[in-house]
Protein backbone atom coordinates (compact mmCIF):
# COMPACT_ATOMS: atom_id res chain seq x y z
CA UNK A 1 0.00 0.00 0.00
CA UNK A 2 1.69 3.49 -0.84
CA UNK A 3 2.36 6.06 2.03
CA UNK A 4 2.20 9.03 2.10
CA UNK A 5 3.91 12.02 4.30
CA UNK A 6 1.27 15.23 4.48
CA UNK A 7 3.05 18.49 6.48
CA UNK A 8 0.73 21.18 7.29
CA UNK A 9 1.05 24.34 9.03
CA UNK A 10 -1.29 27.30 9.38
CA UNK A 11 -1.15 30.91 10.77
CA UNK A 12 -3.37 34.13 11.64
CA UNK A 13 -1.79 37.53 12.41
CA UNK A 14 -3.11 38.62 15.26
CA UNK A 15 -5.08 35.43 16.26
CA UNK A 16 -7.48 36.03 15.65
CA UNK A 17 -6.33 38.11 12.29
CA UNK A 18 -5.38 37.72 8.45
CA UNK A 19 -4.59 33.96 8.43
CA UNK A 20 -3.77 31.26 6.05
CA UNK A 21 -2.35 27.51 5.72
CA UNK A 22 -0.42 25.74 3.57
CA UNK A 23 0.14 21.82 3.16
CA UNK A 24 2.34 19.88 1.58
CA UNK A 25 2.23 15.95 0.46
CA UNK A 26 5.41 13.87 0.41
CA UNK A 27 7.44 10.90 -0.72
CA UNK A 28 8.37 9.36 2.04
CA UNK A 29 11.20 7.54 0.76
CA UNK A 30 12.82 10.77 -1.86
CA UNK A 31 11.32 13.45 0.31
CA UNK A 32 10.17 14.11 -3.04
CA UNK A 33 7.18 16.92 -3.20
CA UNK A 34 4.01 15.29 -4.89
CA UNK A 35 2.01 18.30 -4.19
CA UNK A 36 1.16 21.67 -2.25
CA UNK A 37 -2.07 23.56 -0.88
CA UNK A 38 -2.30 26.68 -0.01
CA UNK A 39 -5.11 29.07 0.39
CA UNK A 40 -5.55 32.59 2.45
CA UNK A 41 -9.10 31.99 4.49
CA UNK A 42 -9.54 35.72 5.48
CA UNK A 43 -10.13 36.79 9.47
CA UNK A 44 -9.14 33.23 11.55
CA UNK A 45 -7.41 32.14 14.43
CA UNK A 46 -4.49 30.31 14.04
CA UNK A 47 -5.79 27.00 15.59
CA UNK A 48 -8.39 27.37 12.95
CA UNK A 49 -5.70 28.15 10.39
CA UNK A 50 -4.00 24.88 11.27
CA UNK A 51 -7.26 22.87 11.02
CA UNK A 52 -7.82 23.79 7.55
CA UNK A 53 -3.93 23.03 6.65
CA UNK A 54 -4.74 19.48 7.96
CA UNK A 55 -7.56 19.24 5.81
CA UNK A 56 -6.58 20.48 2.07
CA UNK A 57 -3.26 18.03 2.57
CA UNK A 58 -5.41 14.94 3.74
CA UNK A 59 -7.55 15.84 0.87
CA UNK A 60 -4.87 16.56 -1.92
CA UNK A 61 -3.10 12.96 -0.29
CA UNK A 62 -6.72 11.26 -0.80
CA UNK A 63 -6.79 12.50 -4.40
CA UNK A 64 -3.25 11.72 -5.75
CA UNK A 65 -3.63 7.94 -3.64
CA UNK A 66 -6.97 7.14 -2.07
CA UNK A 67 -5.93 4.11 -0.22
CA UNK A 68 -2.84 5.38 0.86
CA UNK A 69 -1.53 5.38 4.41
CA UNK A 70 -0.66 8.43 5.44
CA UNK A 71 1.67 9.71 7.74
CA UNK A 72 0.78 13.56 9.32
CA UNK A 73 3.63 15.70 11.01
CA UNK A 74 2.15 19.10 11.80
CA UNK A 75 4.47 21.53 14.62
CA UNK A 76 0.95 22.07 16.14
CA UNK A 77 0.41 20.10 19.80
CA UNK A 78 -3.03 21.21 20.01
CA UNK A 79 -3.95 19.48 16.31
CA UNK A 80 -1.89 16.79 16.59
CA UNK A 81 -3.06 15.63 20.12
CA UNK A 82 -6.52 16.42 19.57
CA UNK A 83 -6.90 14.11 16.58
CA UNK A 84 -5.02 11.52 18.23
CA UNK A 85 -7.14 11.20 20.68
CA UNK A 86 -5.33 12.28 23.19
CA UNK A 87 -6.54 15.64 24.06
CA UNK A 88 -10.56 16.69 23.81
CA UNK A 89 -12.15 19.73 21.11
CA UNK A 90 -14.31 22.02 23.28
CA UNK A 91 -13.69 25.02 21.08
CA UNK A 92 -16.93 25.10 18.74
CA UNK A 93 -14.15 26.52 15.80
CA UNK A 94 -12.39 23.31 16.02
CA UNK A 95 -15.05 20.26 16.15
CA UNK A 96 -16.66 20.72 12.63
CA UNK A 97 -13.09 21.20 11.45
CA UNK A 98 -11.49 18.16 13.62
CA UNK A 99 -14.42 15.97 12.32
CA UNK A 100 -13.79 16.83 8.80
CA UNK A 101 -10.12 15.59 8.89
CA UNK A 102 -11.68 12.56 10.36
CA UNK A 103 -13.78 11.65 7.90
CA UNK A 104 -10.71 11.94 4.34
CA UNK A 105 -9.25 9.19 5.21
CA UNK A 106 -10.93 5.66 6.86
CA UNK A 107 -9.55 5.00 10.48
CA UNK A 108 -6.28 3.50 11.06
CA UNK A 109 -4.85 4.99 7.32
CA UNK A 110 -3.58 8.49 9.84
CA UNK A 111 -1.34 8.06 12.13
CA UNK A 112 -0.32 11.97 13.52
CA UNK A 113 3.30 13.07 15.03
CA UNK A 114 4.51 16.06 15.85
CA UNK A 115 7.70 18.03 14.62
CA UNK A 116 9.82 21.05 15.88
CA UNK A 117 8.67 24.12 13.80
CA UNK A 118 12.22 23.92 12.11
CA UNK A 119 11.25 21.10 10.57
CA UNK A 120 7.93 22.13 9.42
CA UNK A 121 9.48 24.81 7.29
CA UNK A 122 7.72 24.12 3.28
CA UNK A 123 4.33 24.06 5.19
CA UNK A 124 4.86 26.82 7.06
CA UNK A 125 6.17 29.24 4.28
CA UNK A 126 3.24 27.87 2.17
CA UNK A 127 1.41 29.56 5.00
CA UNK A 128 2.94 32.99 4.85
CA UNK A 129 2.86 33.03 1.19
CA UNK A 130 -1.25 32.45 1.45
CA UNK A 131 -1.14 35.46 4.19
CA UNK A 132 0.96 37.71 1.86
CA UNK A 133 -1.36 37.25 -1.41
CA UNK A 134 -3.72 37.97 0.94
CA UNK A 135 -2.80 41.05 2.54
CA UNK A 136 -2.44 42.13 -1.75
CA UNK A 137 -6.15 41.46 -2.18
CA UNK A 138 -5.29 37.87 -3.79
CA UNK A 139 -5.00 34.33 -3.68
CA UNK A 140 -1.56 32.09 -3.46
CA UNK A 141 -0.76 30.95 -6.68
CA UNK A 142 1.47 27.37 -7.30
CA UNK A 143 3.67 29.08 -9.95
CA UNK A 144 4.41 31.68 -7.75
CA UNK A 145 5.38 29.67 -4.97
CA UNK A 146 9.41 29.03 -3.89
CA UNK A 147 8.52 27.33 -0.92
CA UNK A 148 9.10 24.20 -2.07
CA UNK A 149 12.62 24.89 -3.06
CA UNK A 150 13.93 26.77 0.07
CA UNK A 151 12.18 23.73 2.34
CA UNK A 152 14.27 21.64 0.35
CA UNK A 153 17.15 23.40 0.32
CA UNK A 154 16.52 23.44 4.55
CA UNK A 155 16.16 19.84 4.77
CA UNK A 156 19.18 18.76 3.11
CA UNK A 157 21.44 21.14 5.70
CA UNK A 158 19.84 20.21 8.30
CA UNK A 159 20.06 17.41 11.13
CA UNK A 160 16.61 16.63 12.41
CA UNK A 161 16.55 17.41 16.00
CA UNK A 162 15.29 14.81 18.94
CA UNK A 163 11.50 14.12 18.62
CA UNK A 164 8.73 13.17 20.84
CA UNK A 165 5.96 12.96 22.86
CA UNK A 166 4.54 16.68 23.39
CA UNK A 167 5.83 17.52 26.68
CA UNK A 168 8.96 15.11 26.48
CA UNK A 169 12.57 15.76 27.63
CA UNK A 170 13.23 18.61 25.84
CA UNK A 171 15.41 18.42 22.94
CA UNK A 172 16.95 21.97 23.92
CA UNK A 173 18.76 19.48 26.58
CA UNK A 174 19.71 17.32 24.23
CA UNK A 175 20.91 19.71 22.18
CA UNK A 176 23.32 20.96 25.44
CA UNK A 177 23.81 17.23 26.00
CA UNK A 178 25.46 16.92 22.48
CA UNK A 179 27.52 20.26 22.99
CA UNK A 180 28.88 19.25 26.28
CA UNK A 181 29.87 15.25 24.87
CA UNK A 182 30.45 16.12 21.22
CA UNK A 183 28.26 13.19 20.07
CA UNK A 184 25.89 12.75 17.42
CA UNK A 185 22.64 14.57 17.78
CA UNK A 186 19.63 11.48 18.54
CA UNK A 187 20.33 10.81 22.00
CA UNK A 188 17.53 10.10 23.37
CA UNK A 189 14.19 12.68 24.10
CA UNK A 190 14.25 11.54 28.20
CA UNK A 191 17.10 12.78 30.18
CA UNK A 192 15.40 12.84 33.66
CA UNK A 193 16.56 16.31 34.44
CA UNK A 194 14.98 17.96 31.41
CA UNK A 195 16.43 21.34 30.27
CA UNK A 196 12.93 23.34 29.94
CA UNK A 197 13.37 26.52 28.04
CA UNK A 198 16.71 27.73 28.86
CA UNK A 199 16.69 31.49 29.33
CA UNK A 200 13.81 31.37 31.10
CA UNK A 201 12.27 33.96 28.71
CA UNK A 202 8.38 33.59 27.58
CA UNK A 203 8.55 31.69 24.14
CA UNK A 204 7.85 34.08 21.38
CA UNK A 205 7.16 34.14 17.81
CA UNK A 206 11.31 35.29 16.95
CA UNK A 207 11.38 30.90 17.57
CA UNK A 208 9.52 30.19 14.52
CA UNK A 209 10.64 31.57 10.87
CA UNK A 210 7.84 33.63 9.75
CA UNK A 211 6.86 36.99 9.15
CA UNK A 212 7.63 39.17 11.51
CA UNK A 213 3.68 39.70 12.25
CA UNK A 214 2.83 36.49 12.54
CA UNK A 215 1.38 35.32 15.58
CA UNK A 216 3.00 33.35 17.70
CA UNK A 217 2.01 28.94 17.68
CA UNK A 218 0.97 26.98 20.65
CA UNK A 219 4.32 25.53 21.88
CA UNK A 220 4.23 26.73 25.57
CA UNK A 221 7.03 24.76 27.82
CA UNK A 222 7.71 22.50 24.54
CA UNK A 223 11.01 21.55 22.96
CA UNK A 224 10.91 23.21 20.03
CA UNK A 225 10.84 26.50 21.72
CA UNK A 226 13.85 25.05 23.66
CA UNK A 227 15.57 24.63 20.53
CA UNK A 228 15.56 28.11 19.74
CA UNK A 229 16.23 29.44 23.28
CA UNK A 230 19.62 30.99 23.87
CA UNK A 231 21.55 30.02 27.17
CA UNK A 232 21.10 32.72 29.75
CA UNK A 233 23.99 32.27 31.56
CA UNK A 234 26.33 30.60 29.33
CA UNK A 235 27.01 27.84 31.26
CA UNK A 236 24.92 24.39 29.20
CA UNK A 237 25.48 22.42 32.86
CA UNK A 238 23.90 24.85 35.38
CA UNK A 239 21.05 25.81 32.91
CA UNK A 240 20.68 21.84 31.93
CA UNK A 241 19.74 20.80 35.63
CA UNK A 242 23.27 18.90 36.01
CA UNK A 243 23.58 20.50 39.49
CA UNK A 244 21.99 17.68 40.78
CA UNK A 245 18.08 17.84 40.75
CA UNK A 246 15.84 16.66 43.00
CA UNK A 247 13.29 14.16 43.50
CA UNK A 248 9.83 14.88 44.11
CA UNK A 249 8.31 11.50 44.94
CA UNK A 250 9.62 10.33 47.89
CA UNK A 251 12.49 12.56 50.25
CA UNK A 252 13.26 13.60 53.71
CA UNK A 253 13.38 17.12 54.12
CA UNK A 254 12.90 20.10 56.68
CA UNK A 255 10.56 22.46 55.16
CA UNK A 256 12.07 26.01 54.98
CA UNK A 257 9.87 29.19 54.93
CA UNK A 258 7.95 30.67 52.24
CA UNK A 259 9.45 33.97 52.87
CA UNK A 260 6.68 35.59 51.78
CA UNK A 261 4.52 38.36 53.55
CA UNK A 262 1.51 38.72 52.01
CA UNK A 263 -0.60 39.52 48.49
CA UNK A 264 2.51 41.33 47.36
CA UNK A 265 4.71 38.95 46.90
CA UNK A 266 7.60 40.55 48.42
CA UNK A 267 9.88 38.63 50.06
CA UNK A 268 9.70 37.90 54.24
CA UNK A 269 12.27 37.85 56.23
CA UNK A 270 13.77 34.72 57.82
CA UNK A 271 15.50 36.68 60.71
CA UNK A 272 14.40 38.00 63.65
CA UNK A 273 16.12 41.05 62.99
CA UNK A 274 15.37 43.09 60.01
CA UNK A 275 18.20 46.08 58.74
CA UNK A 276 16.34 48.28 56.32
CA UNK A 277 18.46 49.31 53.36
CA UNK A 278 18.30 52.22 51.33
CA UNK A 279 19.64 49.68 48.24
CA UNK A 280 17.53 46.94 46.46
CA UNK A 281 20.33 44.09 47.48
CA UNK A 282 21.71 42.52 50.72
CA UNK A 283 25.20 43.94 51.93
CA UNK A 284 28.22 42.02 50.81
CA UNK A 285 28.84 38.33 53.02
CA UNK A 286 26.58 36.83 54.68
CA UNK A 287 25.76 37.31 58.00
CA UNK A 288 25.56 34.90 60.61
CA UNK A 289 22.24 33.13 61.59
CA UNK A 290 19.45 35.18 63.25
CA UNK A 291 21.49 38.85 62.48
CA UNK A 292 21.10 39.57 58.62
CA UNK A 293 17.84 40.25 57.19
CA UNK A 294 17.57 43.58 55.35
CA UNK A 295 14.51 45.46 54.09
CA UNK A 296 14.37 46.51 50.36
CA UNK A 297 12.63 50.04 50.73
CA UNK A 298 11.20 50.48 46.85
CA UNK A 299 10.00 46.98 46.16
CA UNK A 300 8.85 45.59 49.92
CA UNK A 301 11.15 42.48 49.37
CA UNK A 302 12.66 41.95 53.10
CA UNK A 303 15.22 39.57 51.36
CA UNK A 304 17.42 37.48 53.85
CA UNK A 305 21.01 38.46 53.62
CA UNK A 306 22.65 35.83 56.31
CA UNK A 307 22.29 32.13 56.73
CA UNK A 308 19.39 30.41 57.95
CA UNK A 309 18.55 29.78 61.16
CA UNK A 310 17.50 26.31 60.35
CA UNK A 311 19.31 23.19 60.72
CA UNK A 312 19.31 21.74 57.08
CA UNK A 313 20.53 25.11 55.00
CA UNK A 314 24.17 24.95 55.67
CA UNK A 315 25.35 22.08 58.11
CA UNK A 316 27.17 19.36 56.51
CA UNK A 317 24.83 16.68 57.22
CA UNK A 318 21.70 18.84 54.81
CA UNK A 319 24.66 19.91 51.94
CA UNK A 320 23.52 17.74 49.82
CA UNK A 321 19.96 17.71 47.89
CA UNK A 322 16.58 17.36 49.82
CA UNK A 323 16.12 13.39 49.78
CA UNK A 324 19.55 12.37 49.39
CA UNK A 325 21.32 10.58 51.92
CA UNK A 326 24.45 12.29 53.29
CA UNK A 327 27.32 11.04 55.21
CA UNK A 328 25.97 12.41 58.17
CA UNK A 329 22.02 11.85 57.64
CA UNK A 330 21.74 7.83 56.79
CA UNK A 331 18.89 7.34 54.34
CA UNK A 332 15.34 7.67 55.30
CA UNK A 333 14.33 4.49 53.03
CA UNK A 334 16.35 1.92 50.89
CA UNK A 335 14.87 3.29 47.97
CA UNK A 336 17.95 4.89 45.42
CA UNK A 337 18.00 8.43 45.18
CA UNK A 338 16.95 9.75 41.71
CA UNK A 339 19.61 9.50 39.33
CA UNK A 340 20.85 13.08 38.56
CA UNK A 341 21.67 14.97 34.93
CA UNK A 342 21.49 13.41 31.76
CA UNK A 343 22.43 9.89 31.79
CA UNK A 344 18.85 8.35 33.40
CA UNK A 345 16.46 5.97 31.32
CA UNK A 346 13.21 7.70 29.12
CA UNK A 347 11.59 8.62 31.31
CA UNK A 348 8.35 9.64 29.07
CA UNK A 349 6.54 12.97 28.97
CA UNK A 350 6.58 14.94 32.58
CA UNK A 351 3.95 16.57 34.59
CA UNK A 352 4.66 19.93 33.52
CA UNK A 353 2.42 22.65 36.22
CA UNK A 354 2.59 25.99 34.78
CA UNK A 355 2.62 28.19 38.11
CA UNK A 356 -0.13 31.39 37.64
CA UNK A 357 -0.28 33.66 40.71
CA UNK A 358 -3.77 35.49 40.38
CA UNK A 359 -3.99 38.46 39.49
CA UNK A 360 -3.85 41.85 41.85
CA UNK A 361 -6.98 42.15 44.92
CA UNK A 362 -7.29 45.53 46.51
CA UNK A 363 -4.66 44.49 48.88
CA UNK A 364 -1.94 43.98 46.82
CA UNK A 365 -0.80 47.77 45.89
CA UNK A 366 -1.42 48.02 49.50
CA UNK A 367 0.91 45.41 50.46
CA UNK A 368 -1.42 43.42 53.38
CA UNK A 369 -1.20 40.09 54.43
CA UNK A 370 -3.73 38.24 52.70
CA UNK A 371 -4.00 35.17 53.05
CA UNK A 372 -6.59 32.09 53.41
CA UNK A 373 -7.79 33.27 56.77
CA UNK A 374 -8.73 36.84 55.89
CA UNK A 375 -12.03 38.55 53.59
CA UNK A 376 -10.93 36.49 50.56
CA UNK A 377 -10.71 39.28 48.48
CA UNK A 378 -11.77 39.35 45.17
CA UNK A 379 -9.77 40.52 41.66
CA UNK A 380 -9.71 44.21 41.01
CA UNK A 381 -9.88 46.44 38.09
CA UNK A 382 -6.52 46.11 37.63
CA UNK A 383 -6.74 42.08 38.55
CA UNK A 384 -9.56 41.52 35.96
CA UNK A 385 -7.35 42.80 33.18
CA UNK A 386 -4.55 40.96 34.02
CA UNK A 387 -6.13 37.85 34.01
CA UNK A 388 -7.50 38.36 30.59
CA UNK A 389 -3.63 39.04 29.58
CA UNK A 390 -2.99 36.19 30.60
CA UNK A 391 -5.90 33.89 29.35
CA UNK A 392 -5.42 35.69 25.73
CA UNK A 393 -1.36 34.40 26.24
CA UNK A 394 -1.97 31.25 26.71
CA UNK A 395 -4.85 30.43 24.69
CA UNK A 396 -2.48 31.92 21.95
CA UNK A 397 -0.28 28.96 22.58
CA UNK A 398 -2.62 26.15 23.49
CA UNK A 399 -1.17 23.71 25.43
CA UNK A 400 -2.17 23.96 28.66
CA UNK A 401 -4.74 20.43 29.16
CA UNK A 402 -6.27 20.67 32.49
CA UNK A 403 -6.77 23.50 34.87
CA UNK A 404 -6.58 23.37 38.71
CA UNK A 405 -7.07 26.12 41.27
CA UNK A 406 -6.87 26.65 44.50
CA UNK A 407 -10.33 27.38 46.24
CA UNK A 408 -10.13 31.38 47.14
CA UNK A 409 -11.90 33.82 44.97
CA UNK A 410 -9.09 35.52 43.43
CA UNK A 411 -7.85 32.33 41.86
CA UNK A 412 -11.02 31.34 41.10
CA UNK A 413 -11.72 34.30 39.12
CA UNK A 414 -8.23 34.26 37.50
CA UNK A 415 -8.49 30.25 36.78
CA UNK A 416 -12.36 31.28 34.98
CA UNK A 417 -10.84 33.77 32.70
CA UNK A 418 -8.32 31.25 31.37
CA UNK A 419 -10.82 28.61 31.30
CA UNK A 420 -13.30 30.61 29.22
CA UNK A 421 -10.53 31.18 26.63
CA UNK A 422 -9.56 27.68 26.39
CA UNK A 423 -12.68 25.82 26.47
CA UNK A 424 -11.58 23.89 29.89
CA UNK A 425 -12.79 22.96 33.07
CA UNK A 426 -12.09 23.86 36.42
CA UNK A 427 -11.06 21.78 39.42
CA UNK A 428 -10.38 23.13 42.86
CA UNK A 429 -7.76 21.99 44.98
CA UNK A 430 -7.64 22.67 48.91
CA UNK A 431 -4.04 21.98 49.23
CA UNK A 432 -3.21 25.15 46.57
CA UNK A 433 -4.76 28.30 48.84
CA UNK A 434 -2.30 30.46 50.66
CA UNK A 435 -1.21 30.10 53.86
CA UNK A 436 -3.07 31.35 57.03
CA UNK A 437 -1.74 34.38 58.73
CA UNK A 438 -4.18 34.46 61.49
CA UNK A 439 -4.89 37.70 63.24
CA UNK A 440 -2.01 39.66 60.97
CA UNK A 441 -4.52 38.89 58.02
CA UNK A 442 -5.35 42.47 56.06
CA UNK A 443 -2.56 44.22 57.99
CA UNK A 444 0.81 45.94 56.71
CA UNK A 445 3.94 44.24 57.98
CA UNK A 446 4.46 47.56 59.60
CA UNK A 447 1.21 47.50 61.31
CA UNK A 448 2.02 43.69 62.92
CA UNK A 449 5.48 44.71 64.07
CA UNK A 450 3.30 47.16 66.59
CA UNK A 451 1.02 45.10 67.50
CA UNK A 452 2.18 41.72 67.86
CA UNK A 453 6.35 42.77 67.93
CA UNK A 454 7.09 38.95 70.14
CA UNK A 455 4.86 37.12 67.99
CA UNK A 456 6.53 38.61 64.66
CA UNK A 457 9.73 37.86 66.22
CA UNK A 458 9.02 34.10 66.60
CA UNK A 459 7.83 34.21 62.94
CA UNK A 460 10.33 35.46 61.25
CA UNK A 461 13.21 33.42 63.33
CA UNK A 462 11.39 29.65 62.85
CA UNK A 463 9.78 28.20 60.19
CA UNK A 464 7.83 26.28 62.48
CA UNK A 465 6.10 29.70 64.70
CA UNK A 466 2.73 30.35 63.49
CA UNK A 467 1.36 33.81 63.26
CA UNK A 468 -0.86 35.56 66.04
CA UNK A 469 -4.01 33.97 66.29
CA UNK A 470 -3.79 30.25 65.03
CA UNK A 471 -2.77 30.63 61.70
CA UNK A 472 0.04 28.64 59.13
CA UNK A 473 3.42 28.21 59.89
CA UNK A 474 5.47 28.01 56.85
CA UNK A 475 6.75 24.48 57.94
CA UNK A 476 3.13 23.45 57.62
CA UNK A 477 2.77 25.01 54.38
CA UNK A 478 5.28 23.31 53.15
CA UNK A 479 4.36 19.88 54.13
CA UNK A 480 0.83 20.58 52.49
CA UNK A 481 1.91 22.02 49.31
CA UNK A 482 4.45 19.10 49.07
CA UNK A 483 1.37 16.59 49.61
CA UNK A 484 -0.51 18.41 46.75
CA UNK A 485 2.31 18.04 44.55
CA UNK A 486 2.59 14.70 45.12
CA UNK A 487 -0.94 13.97 44.24
CA UNK A 488 -1.57 15.78 41.41
CA UNK A 489 1.92 14.36 39.85
CA UNK A 490 0.77 11.36 39.91
CA UNK A 491 -2.99 12.34 38.21
CA UNK A 492 -2.15 14.33 35.68
CA UNK A 493 1.61 12.42 34.51
CA UNK A 494 2.57 13.54 31.43
CA UNK A 495 0.10 16.61 30.78
CA UNK A 496 0.44 20.12 30.55
CA UNK A 497 -2.23 21.32 33.84
CA UNK A 498 -2.04 25.32 34.73
CA UNK A 499 -2.50 25.66 38.40
CA UNK A 500 -3.60 28.90 39.47
CA UNK A 501 -2.45 29.64 43.04
CA UNK A 502 -0.37 31.94 45.36
CA UNK A 503 2.78 33.36 46.18
CA UNK A 504 3.86 30.64 48.82
CA UNK A 505 2.78 27.64 47.50
CA UNK A 506 4.52 29.05 43.82
CA UNK A 507 7.62 29.54 45.92
CA UNK A 508 6.98 26.34 47.89
CA UNK A 509 6.93 23.88 44.83
CA UNK A 510 9.82 26.04 42.57
CA UNK A 511 12.33 25.55 46.32
CA UNK A 512 11.45 21.39 46.13
CA UNK A 513 12.14 21.32 42.83
CA UNK A 514 15.39 22.53 42.88
CA UNK A 515 16.21 21.37 45.74
CA UNK A 516 17.55 24.68 47.32
CA UNK A 517 17.88 25.37 50.77
CA UNK A 518 15.38 27.45 52.34
CA UNK A 519 17.27 30.46 52.24
CA UNK A 520 16.90 30.63 48.08
CA UNK A 521 13.38 31.55 48.27
CA UNK A 522 14.06 34.75 49.79
CA UNK A 523 15.76 35.49 46.42
CA UNK A 524 12.67 34.91 44.12
CA UNK A 525 10.29 37.43 43.19
CA UNK A 526 6.32 36.58 42.25
CA UNK A 527 4.57 39.09 40.55
CA UNK A 528 0.74 39.22 39.72
CA UNK A 529 -0.53 37.49 37.40
CA UNK A 530 2.93 36.25 36.75
CA UNK A 531 3.85 33.00 35.00
CA UNK A 532 6.59 30.06 36.50
CA UNK A 533 6.71 26.34 35.54
CA UNK A 534 8.14 23.05 36.50
CA UNK A 535 8.16 19.67 34.91
CA UNK A 536 8.11 16.56 37.64
CA UNK A 537 9.73 13.40 35.77
CA UNK A 538 8.63 9.66 36.60
CA UNK A 539 12.56 8.96 38.25
CA UNK A 540 11.23 12.11 40.50
CA UNK A 541 13.63 14.79 39.16
CA UNK A 542 12.37 17.96 38.53
CA UNK A 543 12.71 20.74 36.02
CA UNK A 544 12.25 24.40 36.68
CA UNK A 545 11.21 25.92 33.21
CA UNK A 546 10.25 29.20 34.35
CA UNK A 547 10.22 31.70 36.77
CA UNK A 548 7.88 35.18 37.19
CA UNK A 549 7.18 35.62 33.38
CA UNK A 550 5.31 39.20 33.10
CA UNK A 551 5.46 39.54 29.25
CA UNK A 552 1.92 38.91 28.92
CA UNK A 553 1.18 41.99 30.85
CA UNK A 554 3.58 44.65 28.93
Amino acid sequence: MRELVVEADGGSRGNPGPAGYGAVVLDPATGETLAEAAEYIGVATNNVAEYKGLVAGLKVARELFPDALVHVRMDSKLVVEQMSGRWKIKHPDMKPLAAEAGRVFPAGRVRYEWIPRERNKHADRLANEAMDAGKRGRQWEPSASTAGLDASAARNAATPPPSGAPGDATAGAARARAALTGKAEGLGTGTGGGLGTGSGAWPTAAARPTAPDAAPDDGLFAAEEAVATTVASGDFEAEAGVLAPTGHAARAETPGASARTAETGAAAPAQAAATPTAGGAPTAGAAPAQAGAHLVQGGAALVQGGAPAQAGAAAPAQAGPAGTPTAAAPPAQSAPAPRQGWTGPDMGAPATFVLLRHGETALTPEKRFSGSGGSDPELSAAGLRQAEAVAEALAARGTIQEIVSSPLARCRQTAGAVAARLGLDVRIEQGLRETDFGAWEGLTFREVRERYPEDLDAWLASPKAAPTGGGESFATVARRVAATRDRLTAAYAGRTVLLVTHVTPIKTLVRLALGAPPESLFRMELSAASISAVAYYADGNASVRLLNDTSHLR
